[in-house]
């Protein structure tokens, strides 16, 4: 999943910026409103983190532009024990949480797949597929019989965003902006690439297609029922 973090304290935005990179999320980070609003109007974000005492443009002011483009973007506020009426403020202008500083960075990464999963509909962190089974919170694929699937932090993320829109087609460029960091490099068959490489890593435990390649549209994990009706389908 992709955050952006809004954060006008240099070592609380490197220390967020590291810790959340090493549980596997692609990172932006801005050091003022005005480099945040920058950010959250030309990509998309799964989670903004906003502090609300920036330099520039303040939290309160960006979340209030970002409400007025975006209703659903999940936001989370970031704040002193001192913004309790700007906290409150916050939650009427939209924001969906807020942690107090100092904070236990254990418990903000567990608001933050809270909100994920609110976001994504998803209250188990299991994910079953096929014969295998995706483990959200401690970053692992395996099969039904316990065998780990190795795959790369890329080929992770391509597969849970996939997991997490289970049933829709998702689109090469959509994949991009969700899996790919802004600053990566970036060659056109890049997502062809990786998904080819997950499939061969799926397949060599299942015969079943686990991802399904929908030709000028994108990629698509199936939900049982559309895989019981397309069967159902052939068979007829």
């Amino acid at each position: 999943m992709k955050l952006l973090i809004v954060e006008d304290e240099g070592d609380l935005r490197n220390a967020l910026c590291e810790g959340l990179t090493k549980k596997g999320y692609l990172i932006d980070a801005a050091s003022d409103g005005n480099g945040g609003y920058e950010l959250a109007f030309v990509n998309h974000y799964d989670l903004i983190l906003l502090d609300l005492n920036l330099p520039g443009m303040d939290g309160l002011a960006l979340l209030k532009k970002i409400r007025e483009h975006d209703l659903q973007q999940k936001v989370l506020i970031l704040s002193a024990r001192s913004d309790y009426g700007q906290r409150i403020e916050g939650l009427d202008l939209g924001a969906n949480d807020y942690l107090v500083k100092p904070f236990d960075f254990g418990e903000l990464e567990a608001r933050i797949r809270s909100l994920l999963r609110r976001e994504f509909m998803q209250n188990n962190t299991i994910l079953c597929f096929g014969c295998f089974r995706f483990d959200t919170l401690k970053h692992t694929v395996c099969t039904e019989q316990n065998d780990p699937i190795a795959l790369t932090p890329k080929e992770f993320a391509i597969l849970e965003y996939l997991l997490l829109n289970r049933g829709r087609v998702v689109s090469t460029e959509e994949l991009i902006e969700h899996v790919w960091d802004s600053d990566d490099s970036f060659f056109s068959n890049a997502v062809k690439v990786h998904v080819s490489a997950l499939r061969k890593k799926l397949g060599a435990f299942s015969r079943q297609e686990i991802i399904m390649n929908v030709r000028g549209a994108g990629y698509c994990i199936q939900t049982q029922e559309q895989r019981a009706s397309s069967q159902s389908g052939v068979k007829s």
